[in-house]
């Protein structure tokens, strides 16, 4: 049999071997389980049935010791430091709380009687009864990603079974482990056989081929945006829902009346956080002219004072990047700055004693004098790199912000909360923060604008992407 190779992020070596699903496995047993549980746990269950199988979930997941196991595989398979790991688990709980606390008004039935839609009670009014009703989907395919694997997961798997849906879970080969964890607490907390299975494979063909048969539903995809093209076109000979959260190039703006030293804190977590491997980290700063020099100054002095090193140091804020390849590429990016102009401000081997422990650990580094059209101003980077740009006023820093394929989040900076909303106005983007940044909120929709996808997780209308609506017309005679 086959099988997938976890390479370690922190030696580069093999740490985990994970048998790979075949096509075989798929349709003589995977999706005939998954067609046959679905239609029973959504018969057999109430809603309220489902959300005490998902409290349960988050409560095994949450508790000691498990929350520290689960953070370690975190850390082993994709490298954040272990000070940050069991905070993804917290998060994830945050999200899954959320999500429950919205399912009973997501999911009722809705009245369309002839009084309006404001009468809650659905009977006949008259001669007619009419409400409508949410059906699952079926079998929804969820495809997630290493960065942020449980995150990922929990904004797609949650709502989908809360609306009665079966699920199939594919990670990343990188971080096969977490698929493992969430199949055994949801079994753990209730879940019936068959509901939740996993899908381990790096073979494109076999997916496609996946998605193309009939008894996949939907698909919700995290990645990268040629991964979710390829998902798109996979399903292009079929009407099933797509939902795609992809990649970001997501931009900063500093006014003038900030606080400097507030803005350069937040803004280097917003961009080097987890080695700067969010889909919503900060990759691009513009900076009104008047605070360039002290805030490039403050950012700076901000990331000299991280540690970079080992992850399971707890002192350690900066771990590896994902793999040797992502860590070429990242300097690659820099380099083509260079090369055209820029100047960077971390100087080389400053972080040096990390960084000769692996090729995979890359020193976060500050670039001004920026050519407009290097690489790292234009391409999703995804690394520990924080591009500075002066600006000589909102508008120019706006139309800066929307020239770009992506529309993920923005953020802007300043005491001015009228004007931070008013120009969040102005951005093409799905989330736009005023002094804060690189946080999905939970009881707000994550949504991505251009390049950066389509659907939407979490808040009250997470839920609509996994069920289709049904209505009801009744006539009395």
């Amino acid at each position: 049999m086959a099988t997938l190779t976890t390479i370690s992020p922190i030696t580069s070596k093999p740490i985990v071997e994970t048998p790979a699903t075949t096509f075989e496995q798929l349709t003589s047993d995977i999706l005939p389980k998954s067609v046959a549980a679905q239609k029973q746990w959504f018969k057999n269950s109430t809603l309220a049935d489902r959300k005490k199988v998902i409290a349960k979930f988050v409560e095994l997941i949450t508790a000691e010791p498990t929350i520290n196991e689960l953070a370690k595989g975190i850390t082993e398979q994709m490298g954040r430091p272990i000070r940050y790991t069991a905070g993804e688990l917290k998060t994830a709980a945050l999200r899954a709380n959320t999500l429950l606390d919205f399912a009973d008004d997501a999911l009722a039935p809705v009245n369309a009687g002839e009084s309006g839609p404001n009468n809650k009670t659905i009977d006949f009014e008259g001669q007619f009864k009419k409400y409508l009703s949410h059906d699952p989907l079926g079998v929804v395919l969820i495809i997630f990603p290493w960065n942020y694997p449980y995150l990922c997961l929990i904004n797609a798997l949650v709502p989908a079974l809360l609306v009665g849906n079966s699920v199939l879970i594919k990670p990343s080969p990188q971080t096969p482990k977490i698929a493992h964890a969430v199949v055994k607490y949801l079994k753990e907390a209730g879940l019936p056989d068959g509901v939740v299975q996993e899908v381990h494979s790096g073979d494109n063909e076999l997916i496609e081929k996946l998605i193309q048969r009939k008894e996949i539903a939907a698909v919700a995809f995290t990645g990268s945006v040629a991964g979710g093209l390829a998902v798109q076109k996979a399903a292009s000979n079929r009407t099933i829902p797509i939902a795609l959260e992809l990649g970001g190039n997501d931009a900063a703006y500093v006014r003038a009346d900030i606080d400097v030293k507030f803005a350069a804190e937040n803004i280097v977590d917003g961009a080097i956080f987890n080695s700067g491997q969010s889909c919503c980290a900060i990759e691009r700063v513009y900076v009104d002219a008047s605070i360039y020099d002290e805030f490039v100054e403050a950012v700076v002095a901000e990331v000299k004072g991280y540690k970079v090193g080992d992850p399971f140091d707890e002192a350690t804020q900066i771990g590896p990047v994902i793999s040797e390849k992502s860590a070429q590429a990242i300097r690659a990016q820099i380099a083509e700055a260079v090369s055209k102009g820029a100047k960077a401000l971390i100087p080389e081997g400053f972080f040096a004693e990390a960084e000769k422990t692996n090729p995979t650990f890359v020193g976060p580094q500050v670039l001004v004098d920026l050519a407009p059209d290097s690489a790292v101003l234009q391409d999703e980077t995804f690394g520990p790199v924080i591009p500075i740009v002066k600006v000589n006023s909102d508008e120019e820093a706006i139309k800066l912000i929307n020239d770009s394929e992506f529309g993920l989040t923005a953020s802007v900076w300043t005491k001015d909360l009228a004007k931070g909303e008013e120009l969040g106005d102005e951005i093409e983007a799905g989330t736009v923060f005023v002094n804060r940044a690189d946080y999905p909120d939970p009881s707000l929709a994550w949504t991505g604008y251009k390049n950066s996808g389509r659907a939407v997780s979490l808040s009250k209308f997470g839920f609509d992407f996994y069920g289709k609506l049904k209505s009801h017309h009744i006539k009395r005679v």
